[in-house]
């Protein structure tokens, strides 16, 4: 068994989208944790190598779940996380880029070092009734958060980040 740092998988949901990327990638690194993130501890990300954030875009912006995590841990961990490597998914009905910045900022201030391309994944939801119903993730797109989860767990456990 190796020592080499795990990755640690936060993930937020309203409507399933983001916790089938979420697990998606959980399958395809293997050896992550994968957690919600209305469970997630300053101690868990202390303990995790890198990290992969996977939430919804709500209203233009992260999720009031991924927010209130990143309140909770943001001070307790910050100072301590420095170089750590991360990546981010985001599920989306239109857009998720102003998501996808705000979690940058997020991850700028705790000085985490960006290692893959920002995956938003669009399910083009925009009636009420489609934006609130169950998602779907097309395949392609599940195969494309596996193969983000291997290569973060490798990147970890080769001590590439």
């Amino acid at each position: 068994m190796t020592d080499a740092p795990h990755l640690l998988i936060v993930w937020h949901s309203r409507t399933g989208g983001s916790e089938a990327l979420a697990r998606a990638a959980a399958e395809g690194a293997g050896t992550a944790e994968l957690v919600a993130a209305d469970a997630v501890t300053p101690r868990m990300l202390e303990a995790a190598g890198g990290y992969l954030f996977v939430g919804p875009e709500n209203l233009a912006a992260l999720s009031g779940a991924m927010k209130e995590m990143f309140d909770r841990c943001y001070y307790p961990c910050l100072g301590r996380l420095e170089g750590r490597p991360y990546a981010t998914i985001i599920c989306a009905g239109s857009d998720g880029e102003n998501a996808q910045r705000q979690l940058d900022r997020i991850a700028t201030g705790w000085r985490l070092k960006r290692v893959a391309d920002p995956v938003i994944v669009n399910t083009d939801a925009q009636t009420p009734e489609a934006i609130l119903a169950p998602k779907t993730i097309p395949a392609a797109r599940l195969a494309e958060a596996r193969d983000l989860g291997a290569a973060l767990a490798e990147g970890l456990a080769s001590g590439i980040f």
